[in-house]
């Protein structure tokens, strides 16, 4: 799958975001209840669970993220490639 460089880079330049790939690479498989508690208490943001899901829908727009329904809750999944892809031909 090819994904759009602008758009992972516009998903990257959020400080927000970035602090959610963070706690997905950390814990991946979260729902958005615990990925926005993690963000309140870990990083002290102000922010609610509307404006979680706005950046997810940014995220999942470049393919960093996706979303499953596991049992009665949906959970965001941390997805690399992308990043792998976007930095493969400037490593190697």
């Amino acid at each position: 799958m090819k994904w759009d460089r602008d758009t992972i880079f516009k998903a990257l330049g959020d400080s927000t975001r970035r602090l959610m790939l963070d706690e997905l690479s950390e814990r991946n498989e979260q729902t958005m209840y615990e990925l926005t508690v993690r963000l309140i208490t870990k990083h002290d943001l102000a922010i609610s669970r509307q404006a979680i899901a706005k950046h997810l829908s940014v995220l999942e727009d470049a393919g960093l993220v996706k979303s499953e329904k596991k049992g009665k809750f949906r959970v965001v999944i941390f997805n690399n490639e992308p990043l792998k892809n976007l930095l493969k031909g400037w490593i190697e």
